[in-house]
């Protein structure tokens, strides 16, 4: 089975992503062990499509991106694993939205990941996931101080042992 990984991006992305080389300070792949028995863990996703809860969460910012376009929202949203299609809206310059508004299934498949805990491929699916704007700047400045810390300890609050990422 081949996967194309870039068959809802543009196709200029490959060359970026494919040709860049490792950032400043990267010398290998950033990696973990994954030690426990996957019918034993707790399985959370990462959505990079910008959803948010409407009704108690703010949207990512985009009047600053499109101010500066070179520059992506670092925060993060947590997305209640019971929220419905009603429940999110989607804050991404650099998606089509549309899609993803009438089925968020397409960016966070909340749904598919709890019948893997009912058919017990998984332990079970956390109760939230967790939700960042994809497009970040190069730097990844808010990221690396204050992101990256933030989801992972939020994580492990719930007791999660793996992380699925689900781009939109």
């Amino acid at each position: 089975m081949n996967v194309d990984s870039y068959r809802f991006l543009p196709r200029s992305f490959r060359s970026f992503y494919e040709g860049r080389g490792p950032f400043a300070g990267e010398e290998e792949p950033v990696w973990a062990p994954f030690e426990k028995r996957l019918q034993d863990s707790r399985i959370a996703l990462l959505t990079s499509a910008g959803l948010y809860v409407k009704k108690s969460q703010s949207p990512f910012d985009l009047d600053r991106e499109r101010a500066n376009p070179a520059w992506g929202d670092p925060s993060w949203r947590a997305i209640p694993a019971s929220a419905g299609s009603a429940d999110l809206g989607v804050a991404h310059l650099h998606i089509n939205d549309e899609d993803v508004v009438a089925d968020p299934e397409i960016a966070l498949p909340a749904r598919l990941l709890e019948q893997l805990a009912a058919d017990r491929v998984i332990g079970s699916a956390a109760a939230e996931h967790i939700s960042v704007m994809g497009y970040q700047e190069r730097s990844l400045e808010g990221w690396r101080d204050r992101t990256a810390g933030e989801v992972a300890a939020h994580l492990r609050s719930q007791g999660v042992d793996g992380l699925i990422l689900a781009p939109a």
